[in-house]
């Protein structure tokens, strides 16, 4: 498969991370010579145009029809996400909880120009924009984009972003997936759009209202409180308090499930309409009957039943007096249509199965295509942003819409391309094939590519966000690298995260010119970024623990730690000599021998003497043990589902090492959610699991990227 890149350049020991999907060179990072276009899911360039699908989005219905774009627009929409000077995509950006950045004001991209166009032409009162997963599974990085940009455009042009379950396959849903998205986006839009964040009404379901005389349905959100400059009751990332709403408000997300009665009653109308019909074709008959990409499809045999035939028949669909897969409701549309997606595509199918928000009441369930754009129509959905591989079913989603005569204004559906991360499995499909054979330790097991598996990780929301900024929004299928979000990370914690000290393999340090029970505590910097961060006192004395990497018996040339008859600085401490080596009988050092020069402290007589290596320390009386869990990436090549063979051959066996390590004294009240670094050695986060009485800490990063290294000497 052929792969666009975007533009990384690297210069000196700083990087302008910039455009899109980067793979790297032999030299640092090359830009693509020219973009490629997207990719069309097996549908050939004539059949696209014949299909009525436009090669690129478009900004207004006059445009969806197949009328060309212009080469301005199309150069627009192909270019990547670009952010302003000073615009900041980690914070709200605000004085006040419900203000944004002025309208229109922020990053451009080929879907914001398509957005700020049709609020200049006054198209809209409100952007109204959705993100609508299926409960089948645990959000992973992929969603963070679409959420981001959905939510983003929300926040840029001062409109809101409804939180949707698209729930119509009740064989593969669940509470605890409804439960886990609404903590994850919670999470990831706290503190910058949960201001954008609309919910319903706990239990209401749409409203049946009159428009122009024609019955319509119509469901509103509840006001979100940070919108109109109130404060919540509760923490934005409490998830099942409605994060912005509050504890105690009565909200919930949209649920295509609240639709079932207006669906079936919009399928009813176009049956009667002669739109639709009845089909008794098995599922493996239909699919044969639907052709393929270079061959026409042939007409059902139950095509042209009457529409009194086809409203019995549906009716009785929904009575429940048919099995599973005897019957399907298809829209009458073109059979011959070079898209197949238009070939009379199944709207409604049998399922007798126990809904987990509407029980047994339903035992028809709309598909996909059908449920979604009604569902935007709905709710009043503006710009309904999708993938790219729903583009094809553009066309559908317009047909549902145009053939129902609805009184208000109708969705428009735009296409981006979709992230592809390398080292990274994005299907969900394959990532619950990992749970379900224990080859992780659940969906949010820190390797884990999910929301929840970063969020317990320690990864910050703020660098997911940027992440998602840095690599922008087109039409490009591409792969990204991975390197550039672990950049993100580094740099996001690196202003962030508190310093302390901690050893993770700890070797035994004896000072044998300061006397036995010597202690002192000495100062130390809690963030060089940071200023206002301060500093704090950590503990000293005769005896202390450096990590094993620190020492070499016999080291190569341009070694500057710790060796036999060397000399290092101890951080924030003495320069210290190692005169003896100790040794068990198996012949492994245990223990190192070492003088100190008791004037090279802050302030003595020689402390500007130089040396040439400064490592990190924890005092062994007044650290404390701790289990570290040392994460790596979770596959050992770019692309793991790429190709033949299995993904699972790919698992990194070292992408989990557990360690048991020495930490300095403050780190006993750290807390889940806090991010720290321990110097020279990477970012780490206590666990969910830690308990006082066995603290477990996770690492979130290193503080370089060792892959990078790795690489270069392969």
């Amino acid at each position: 498969m052929q792969r666009s890149r975007g533009a990384l350049t690297r210069t000196g020991s700083s990087a302008n991370l910039s455009g899109t999907s980067i793979r790297p060179g032999r030299a640092g990072w090359k830009q693509s010579s020219r973009p490629r276009r997207p990719r069309r899911l097996g549908l050939p360039t004539e059949a696209i145009r014949q299909s009525g699908l436009p090669e690129w989005s478009h900004a207004d219905r006059s445009r969806s029809r197949g009328n060309a774009v212009s080469g301005d627009a199309c150069r627009r929409q192909g270019e990547a996400f670009s952010l302003p000077t000073g615009f900041d995509m980690t914070t709200n950006n605000s004085d006040s909880p419900g203000a944004g950045n002025p309208a229109g004001e922020g990053p451009s991209d080929f879907i914001r120009d398509i957005v700020a166009a049709d609020v200049a032409a006054g198209r809209h009162q409100t952007i109204v924009t959705r993100f609508p997963p299926e409960p089948n599974g645990y959000l992973h990085i992929g969603h963070a984009k679409s959420i981001c940009l959905n939510f983003g455009i929300a926040r840029q042009f001062r409109g809101r972003c409804n939180l949707r379950m698209d729930d119509t396959n009740p064989t593969k849903e669940e509470v605890e997936y409804v439960e886990s998205i609404q903590r994850d986006v919670h999470w990831l839009i706290a503190g910058w759009a949960d201001h954008c964040l609309a919910l319903k009404a706990r239990g209401v379901g749409p409203a049946t209202v009159e428009t122009d005389g024609r019955t319509d349905f119509h469901q509103e959100p509840v006001p979100n409180p940070r919108a109109e400059g109130r404060s919540p009751t509760a923490e934005a990332g409490d998830a099942m308090a409605g994060g912005p709403y509050g504890e105690s408000a009565e909200v919930e997300p949209f649920y295509a499930s609240d639709y079932f009665q207006p669906l079936y009653e919009y399928a009813v109308e176009l049956i009667r309409r002669g739109q639709a019909y009845v089909c008794d074709l098995s599922p493996e008959d239909t699919d044969k009957y639907r052709g393929a990409p270079d061959r026409a499809g042939v007409e059902s045999p139950f095509r042209h039943r009457s529409v009194a035939e086809n409203l019995d028949l549906f009716a009785r669909m929904k009575a429940g007096e048919f099995p599973n897969g005897t019957r399907t409701l298809r829209a009458k549309i073109d059979m011959a249509s070079p898209n197949v997606w238009l070939r009379d595509p199944v709207l409604y199918r049998i399922r007798h199965a126990t809904h987990h928000q509407t029980g047994a009441d339903w035992c028809i369930y709309p598909m996909y295509d059908f449920a979604h754009c009604l569902s935007d129509y709905v709710e009043g959905i503006t710009h309904s942003i999708c993938t790219l591989e729903f583009e094809v079913h553009r066309p559908l989603y317009d047909w549902v819409l145009d053939n129902l005569d609805l009184p208000r204004a109708q969705p428009r559906q735009y296409e981006f391309a979709r992230l592809n991360l390398s080292y990274t499995i994005m299907s969900k499909r394959k990532l619950l094939q990992l749970v379900r054979e224990q080859k992780v330790a659940g969906w949010d097991d820190p390797r884990m590519p999910t929301l929840s598996g970063m969020r317990r990780r320690g990864i910050p929301a703020a660098a997911i966000r940027e992440f998602c900024a840095r690599i922008g929004v087109t039409k490009y299928d591409g792969l990204t690298d991975v390197a550039l979000f672990e950049h993100a990370v580094r740099e996001d914690l690196n202003r962030r995260a508190l310093r302390r000290m901690g050893v993770l393999r700890p070797l035994k340090v004896v000072i044998t010119n300061l006397p036995d029970d010597h202690s002192e505590d000495l100062e130390a910097v809690n963030n060089p970024e940071d200023p206002a961060a301060g500093t704090r006192r950590i503990p000293f004395g005769r005896e202390l623990f450096i990590d094993q990497d620190d020492f070499m018996e016999t080291p190569p040339p341009k070694y500057f730690r710790l060796r036999p008859g060397g000399e290092v600085r101890l951080k924030y401490a003495y320069i210290i000599r190692c005169d003896e080596v100790v040794k068990d009988a198996d012949g492994r050092v245990v223990e190192l021998r070492c003088t100190a020069d008791l004037d090279s402290k802050r302030g003595g007589a020689t402390a500007d003497r130089k040396v040439k290596g400064t490592i990190h320390w924890v005092s062994a009386a007044r650290s404390f043990p701790a289990e570290v869990r040392l994460y790596d990436r979770l596959f050992t090549v770019p692309e793991p589902d790429g190709g033949e063979g299995d993904f699972l051959a790919h698992l990194n066996p070292e992408s989990l090492e557990v360690v048991t390590a020495q930490l300095e004294p403050s780190l006993a009240a750290a807390q889940p959610g806090e991010c720290f670094q321990l110097e020279r050695t990477g970012y780490f986060c206590p666990d969910r699991e830690s308990r006082p009485d066995r603290p477990v800490f996770n690492r979130t990063i290193t503080l370089r990227d060792s892959w990078a290294k790795l690489a270069k000497k392969g």
